[in-house]
Parts: structure tokens; C-alpha cells; sequence
């Protein structure tokens, strides 16, 4: 079995834009929420987010530390 292809450039910019516009949508969310269960449920969205994001630059350094 071979690895699988790292993702190229382009894809990770397209996934990067995607974690950037969940992030700006719940921000936005957090900022009109007036309920704080729905505020805590929120952050709790954000962190899940962040943790996207860590794995994603982790897969980027990876691919850098790759290439010759």
C-alpha cells in the first residue's frame, strides 16, 4: 500500500479558508448570543475549531518537512 499524496498548496488554502469562515460564522454567533448556554455551546465550537486548526498546521509542517 502506498501513502497517501500529501495535499497540495492549493488545498490547503481552500481548507484554511473553510476553518476561517467556521471561525468568523461563530464568532459572529458568539457576539449576537444573549443565552449563555448557547454563548458556552459556541465556545465549545470554537475550541473544536482550533483543534481543526492545529491538525491542519501539523499536516502543512509535515508536508513541508517533506518535500526536498
Amino acid at each position: 500500500m502506498t501513502e497517501p499524496e500529501p495535499p497540495t498548496p492549493e488545498q490547503n488554502l481552500e481548507r484554511a479558508e473553510q476553518l476561517l469562515e467556521r471561525l468568523d460564522e461563530a464568532r459572529s454567533r458568539l457576539e449576537a448570543a444573549t443565552d449563555p448556554d448557547q454563548a458556552i455551546e459556541i465556545l465549545s465550537e470554537l475550541s473544536e475549531i482550533a483543534k481543526d486548526v492545529e491538525a491542519e498546521i501539523a499536516k502543512a509542517k509535515r508536508g513541508a518537512d517533506a518535500q526536498p
